[in-house]
C-alpha cells in the first residue's frame, strides 16, 4: 500500500493525528529531502526509514519502491511540504502503482494554492492551478500566454527571486491593471497577502526585495475586454505605434489610444513607446 501523507506547509500543528500514525507506523517514507523530512519526523518523536524520491531521481527510485510495494511493504510517500503529486514527481509513482494495481490511498493534508485562494479575495467558483511558470523561452512565452488568456482565476508559484521578473511578464501579458494576491509564508510566522493589482505590486515590491514562498492568484480575464494587445506580434505592436507617430500624435497621446485598443495600463505602453523609439 503507498499512502500520500500531506504534511504542513509552515505550521506543524497542521499535521493531522491521522497523517501522525501513518508515518510512524508505514515500513519507510519516501521523500523529496531526506534532511528536511528527518528534520519533521524528529520533532514529532517518529523515527522511520527515509528514502530518497525526487524529479532527478524518480526513474531508477521509482521502479525500486514500486519492486518494495510489490514485496508487501507500506510506503508514505511525502513533499517537502504540501501534498505530495502537487508540482512534484509523485503523480508518476501514483501512475506505476495504477498500473501494477497496488493499493493508494491519500492522507489530505495542506496545499499552499487552496489556501491562498482561499485569502485572495477572488472569485473561487472556476479556477486553475499553473505551479511554476518556465523559466525562460518558448515554452515561458507560451504559458503566460495562456494565463493572459484564461477566463478563471489562476494559481502560480513564485520563488522570491524570479517574482519581480514574473510580475513584469504578466504586465507585459496584458495583466497589468488585473488583481491579484501576493502571498507569501502562508500558516508561518510572517505570512502575508498583499492584494492589489499587477503593475501596483511591481511598484511595491520594488520598494522591498521579496523574501520567503510566494503564491500569486491573478483574477481572470474579464469577459467584456478582449486583451488586445497580448495577441499581436511585437512587429504588429510595432507598425501600430509606428504608424500613430507618423500621423503626428504625441507619445502621451499614442499610449492613451493603444491602452483603450490593447486593454493595457498606459504608463506601461508610454514606457514601451519610449524604449522602442530610443
Amino acid at each position: 500500500m503507498l499512502y500520500l501523507v500531506g504534511t504542513p506547509i509552515g505550521n506543524l500543528g497542521d499535521l493531522s493525528d491521522r497523517a501522525k500514525e501513518i508515518l510512524a507506523s508505514v515500513d519507510r517514507i519516501a521523500c523529496e529531502d531526506t534532511r528536511r523530512t528527518g528534520l519533521l519526523l524528529s520533532r514529532l518523536g517518529i523515527q522511520n526509514r527515509l528514502i530518497s524520491y525526487h524529479e532527478h531521481n524518480r526513474a531508477s527510485k521509482g521502479a525500486y519502491l514500486i519492486t518494495l510495494l510489490m514485496s508487501g511493504e507500506k510506503i508514505a510517500l511525502v513533499s517537502d511540504a504540501g501534498m505530495p503529486c502537487v508540482s512534484d514527481p509523485g503523480e508518476d509513482l501514483v501512475r506505476l502503482c495504477a498500473e501494477k494495481e497496488i493499493p493508494v490511498t491519500v492522507i489530505p493534508g495542506p496545499v499552499a494554492g487552496i489556501a491562498a485562494l482561499s485569502l485572495s479575495g477572488l472569485d473561487t467558483s472556476r479556477f486553475v492551478f499553473e505551479g511554476f511558470l518556465p523559466t525562460e523561452g518558448k515554452a515561458r512565452k507560451d504559458r503566460l500566454r495562456v494565463v493572459s488568456d484564461s477566463e478563471t482565476t489562476v494559481i502560480l508559484y513564485e520563488a522570491p527571486h524570479r517574482l519581480q521578473k514574473t510580475l513584469g511578464d504578466l504586465s507585459q501579458s496584458g495583466c497589468g491593471s488585473r488583481r491579484i494576491a501576493i502571498c507569501r509564508e502562508l500558516t508561518k510566522k510572517y505570512e502575508e497577502v498583499i492584494r492589489t493589482t499587477v503593475d501596483e505590486a511591481i511598484i511595491r515590491l520594488e520598494e522591498k526585495s521579496p523574501k520567503g514562498e510566494f503564491v500569486l492568484v491573478l483574477e481572470a480575464r474579464s469577459h467584456e475586454s478582449s486583451d488586445v494587445g497580448s495577441t499581436l506580434t511585437e512587429e504588429e505592436r510595432m507598425k501600430r505605434m509606428l504608424g500613430l507617430r507618423e500621423d503626428g500624435l504625441s507619445t502621451k497621446e499614442i499610449a492613451a489610444i493603444l491602452a483603450e485598443e490593447w486593454h493595457e495600463p498606459k504608463k506601461n505602453l508610454y514606457s514601451w513607446i519610449i524604449k522602442m523609439i530610443n
